[in-house]
């Protein structure tokens, strides 16, 4: 990202919300269709605790002291005057919410107002890591600025192309009235990887195709023509693979054991297989598969960690290619599929029946490509963008 010397003569700014951060940018609002790259932005992190800091693209890395009382509408405010004081006179356009849950009936961006508001209060138990933070954004901002157009962009949307037999959980018919279901996320990243990868790869990515956002959150999705076809995630963002402190797809029975037999409550079984599971629970070491992999030789519990995280991984791609009954392009994004050279090798090395080759410098230099011409299925690593994403479908929204 990189800032200009003129300023657009509008923006969008982009809010992703989580517990304790939020990331802003700033995308030119001049059309419909905005560079890719934001013109300005940054994060607050460390929200709730006393290593709060503003960052910002430009270099600007400062403490902050947040109330103890509402320490999330705080942060809100310092970036609300930070953009202020980088845009002077320049106004923003509208705002665009990354939203985890937008359900079964929102298949593109919604205008927020106070009915969409309180509609999407009933998903918070849907996405609890995520949901309550972003409408505590748009509560704010509503309140404030009650002019300021708001559109929520959500993560779910991308996989109403979804068949119904993928939706469905085998659960009694009358479930599926009531909303139970699998809806998929991370929806904004695998739209980008749906515009993106045409550009780059041609025909190739409009065949069979699977993206693996792999992140602190981690997710599957299988593409044909560019449509979600099938994911990993399902009902909630608990689904699917192991991720860095939450579970991934588990036997319900030991669900059923830990509440019935070790006593633990509803509570404290969410706090597990939210905060206490996936690479941290069970290397007892990290949810950051870098520290793991420096530990690996010498920690038993590391090296069953990432064993467990990459078997994970091979196998649900190796279920997706069932479904797509072949493989022609598999993509890797996010925070690790980005940058764990060390990972994608072995995740490669275990779909080696299908044919796959990797170029181990390509790999270790993280380039678009990182498979040989020898191999059957090309690999590719592409960015992610979700923010430009949200940016865009704000600003067809309100057109």
């Amino acid at each position: 990202m990189s800032l200009t010397a003129n300023p657009p003569a509008s923006v969008v700014a982009v809010l992703n919300c989580g517990s304790s951060s939020i990331k802003f940018a700033l995308f030119d609002a001049s059309t419909q269709d905005p560079p890719r790259q934001p013109w300005w932005g940054g994060k607050v992190q460390g929200i709730g605790s006393a290593g709060a800091r503003l960052q910002t693209q430009d270099g600007l890395d400062r403490a902050l002291t947040l109330g103890e009382a509402k320490p999330y509408h705080d942060a809100l405010g310092v970036i609300r005057e930070a953009i202020r004081a980088r845009l002077g006179a320049v106004p923003v356009r509208a705002v665009a919410h990354r939203v985890v849950h937008g359900g079964a009936h929102h298949a593109a961006p919604l205008r927020v107002d106070a009915a969409a508001l309180a509609e999407l209060r009933g998903y918070i138990p849907l996405a609890p890591l995520h949901q309550p933070f972003a409408l505590e954004a748009m509560e704010v901002l509503l309140q404030q600025r009650p002019d300021l157009p708001q559109v929520a962009c959500f993560d779910t949307a991308f996989h109403h192309t979804l068949p119904q037999v993928e939706q469905m959980l085998p659960l009694p018919w009358s479930a599926w009235g009531r909303g139970l279901r699998r809806y998929g996320f991370h929806g904004l990243s695998y739209e980008y990887q749906s515009l993106v990868l045409p550009e780059r790869h041609g025909e190739l990515a409009r065949g069979r195709c699977i993206v693996a956002h792999l992140g602190s959150g981690a997710s599957l999705c299988a593409l044909q023509a560019g449509h979600s076809v099938a994911t990993t995630m399902g009902f909630s963002a608990l689904d699917g693979l192991m991720m860095g402190t939450r579970c991934g797809a588990l036997d319900p029975g030991a669900l059923l054991y830990l509440m019935e037999i070790e006593g633990l409550d509803v509570h404290e079984v969410g706090q597990m297989l939210y905060h206490q599971s996936g690479l941290l629970g069970v290397s007892g070491r990290s949810a950051d598969p870098r520290e793991l992999l420096a530990h690996e030789a010498d920690d038993p519990r590391c090296a069953a960690a990432l064993g467990l995280f990459v078997r994970r991984i091979v196998r649900e791609i190796g279920a997706l290619v069932a479904v797509l009954g072949g493989l022609d392009l598999l993509v890797f994004t996010a925070g690790i599929g980005e940058h764990q050279a060390e990972v994608r090798r072995r995740v490669v090395a275990g779909l080696g029946f299908l044919g796959l080759v990797l170029d181990d410098e390509a790999n270790a230099r993280n380039e678009a490509v990182i498979s040989t011409l020898a191999s059957a299925v090309r690999v590719a690593v592409e960015p992610t963008n979700e923010e430009w994403v949200a940016a865009r479908q704000a600003l067809q929204q309100l057109s």
